[in-house]
This record gives C-alpha cells, sequence and structure tokens, in this order.
C-alpha cells in the first residue's frame, strides 16, 4: 500500500498467497492470516480474486471474513434477502452510479465490515469503486468542511406498505411497532407515528468521525445521497413539484436544521468519485471493507450483475 494519494485495495490470489485457487483454499488461508483485524486496519480493503467461490460456498468463507454477521436492520438502500443475513448489494437501475458512502452512516449503529461477493460478473462495467475517508475529507473545500463541523440531521418518512420509499416494516424488518419504538430509543431518534400509517423519524449524526484503531478522521455520512440536489436537477424538480421537501422519503439538512446548499452536496458527490479505485468484477471474487476508513459505491453496468452483501459489526 503506497501513500493515500495512491492507495487501493489489497489484492490476494492464490498465486500471491500460496493457496489452492478454490474454496477450500481460501479459508485456508483466511485461517493462517492470524489477525485479520489489524490487516484490515492497516490495508482499508482486501480484494480475495481467483479463488473460483461459489455462492454455496460462500457462508463458510464469511464466517471467517464476518465474526458477526448482522441483519440490514434501519437501512435504506432496497435489498432483497438472501441467505443468513446475506443481501443482494443494492437493486437499484443498473443505467445509474451510486455515489460514494459509508454503509448505514446515518444510523446510531453502523456495520464495521462489509464483505461484497460477486456471483455473476456484469458484461460491462459494474465496479465497485472504493475510496479512502481521509482523502474524501482532505479532497474538499475548506468551506463545506467548516459547514458540515456540526453535523448533519437526517429525516425519513416511511409509509406503511404503499407509497413512495421504503415502509417501516421493510426498513426495520418487523411490522412490531413496539420493537421499531424500542430501536429507534436506543439510537437517540427522534420519531412519531404519523395518522396514515406511516412513520417520521429524525437523527442527528457526525459527518466525520475517528477510526477507532487507526486514529485518521475520515469523512463519514451521505448528506449527498439523501439530498435531492444529489439526485439531479431533473428529479429535484420534479420531486419539488408533488411533495415538499419535509414529506420525501429522506432529506437531510444541517445539524441546526439549515438548509445544505444543493453546490455542497454535488461537491461532496462529486469529489468522492473523483478520489475512488474501481474494484472490477469476476464470477468468485470477495471484497472486504472497513466501513469506517473506506466508502464504496456501485458504477453502472450492462448485463445480468448479481453482487452479494453481509455485513459484521
Amino acid at each position: 500500500m503506497g501513500d493515500g494519494s495512491r492507495w487501493a485495495p489489497l489484492e490476494i490470489d492464490p498465486a500471491g498467497a500460496g493457496a489452492e485457487a478454490s474454496a477450500a483454499g481460501l479459508a485456508a488461508h483466511l485461517r493462517a492470516l492470524g489477525d485479520l483485524e489489524a490487516l484490515l486496519a492497516h490495508e482499508k480493503a482486501l480484494v480475495l480474486r481467483g479463488f473460483g467461490v461459489t455462492q454455496g460456498e460462500l457462508d463458510p468463507i464469511l464466517d471467517l471474513l464476518l465474526p458477526n454477521r448482522l441483519a440490514y436492520v434501519h437501512g435504506n438502500s432496497p435489498r432483497t434477502k438472501v441467505g443468513k443475513n446475506v443481501y443482494t448489494s443494492t437493486e437499484y437501475p443498473p443505467k445509474y452510479t451510486i455515489s460514494m458512502h459509508n454503509e448505514m452512516s446515518y444510523a446510531h449503529r453502523w456495520p464495521a465490515r462489509l464483505a461484497f461477493f460477486c456471483e455473476r460478473a456484469p458484461e460491462t462495467g459494474g465496479a465497485t469503486p472504493v475510496v479512502d475517508g481521509a482523502r474524501w475529507l482532505a479532497a474538499l473545500d475548506d468551506d463545506v468542511r467548516a459547514a458540515f463541523a456540526g453535523g448533519v440531521r437526517y429525516h425519513q418518512n416511511l409509509h406503511d406498505g404503499l407509497g413512495l420509499g421504503k415502509s417501516w416494516q421493510d426498513t426495520f424488518e418487523t411490522g412490531d411497532r413496539a420493537d421499531v419504538e424500542s430501536y429507534l430509543k436506543e439510537s437517540g431518534a427522534e420519531w412519531e407515528w404519523r395518522p396514515d400509517g406511516g412513520l417520521r423519524v429524525g437523527q442527528l449524526r457526525p459527518a466525520t468521525i475517528t477510526h477507532p484503531v487507526t486514529g485518521e478522521e475520515v469523512w463519514f455520512n451521505q448528506a449527498d445521497q439523501w439530498h435531492a440536489a444529489g439526485l439531479g436537477d431533473e428529479t429535484a424538480a420534479a420531486l419539488a413539484k408533488i411533495m415538499p421537501a419535509e414529506d420525501l422519503p429522506q432529506s437531510v439538512t444541517y445539524a441546526d436544521g439549515s438548509p445544505i446548499p444543493p453546490e455542497h452536496v454535488i461537491q461532496v458527490r462529486d469529489r468522492g468519485l473523483d478520489c475512488a479505485v474501481d474494484v472490477d468484477w469476476r464470477a468468485g471474487d470477495l471484497l472486504l471493507i472497513d466501513n469506517v476508513l473506506v466508502g464504496h459505491g456501485r458504477r453502472p453496468f450492462t448485463g445480468p450483475r448479481r453482487v452479494l452483501v453481509a455485513m459484521s459489526d
């Protein structure tokens, strides 16, 4: 790994690892590594390529990479659960770029690690870009960093089964209001049940955090993804015609409730993508990332693409 300006994930393949090109060979190598946590904190992301892992062989590998697999509770991305806390990575249309983000940085509890698995590679495109969060932070203008210093306030409107965006039942993986309220109370969120059965949630979160092992300060929020400007001018204008900002499925302000200028979120979005390194997929590849040190996204693609994701604390 070079300095921050040349950072890229560490690639591990059978030849370099001196391991058999199989799922069993990868599992043996991971057991022999010893302190995977220290390696990941140092390298920030690992690409495990050429071992030919299939979905049927995935669970034992994930057990080694993710010591405590988590459910995607309070997740805002459209996904389908396909195994033991294993999900499709996203179901956004393939023609769109998904901007850089740290998984669930808007929540009070986020996963420490993410593991992606490529079951089927796309015909073209479809890379998972990854970005060093410290470099992303350094790439922002001083006035933008200063404006976000107090943190951000996220707002969600979750419908009761029919509406725009996700329902509260899908978001929290339960139909029990008491379970949802218990989760939100623990998180320090503000919430109210709407007369139509929907749920409105507000949360104050930091814009940057410090990694507990490396001490690096990193950009760690999803303001650009929650802001209408991040959707593009046409989409933002269309949404503004049909509903006020406070009724959007998700929106974001500065910590004091003041609006975030569109040019700030566009700078955040574009510079994150500019600083990113693409991980191109081949079937059987895995990508393990430290979810604090590294943000991730998705490039547009053509043809069928199936990438799965799991997460751990």
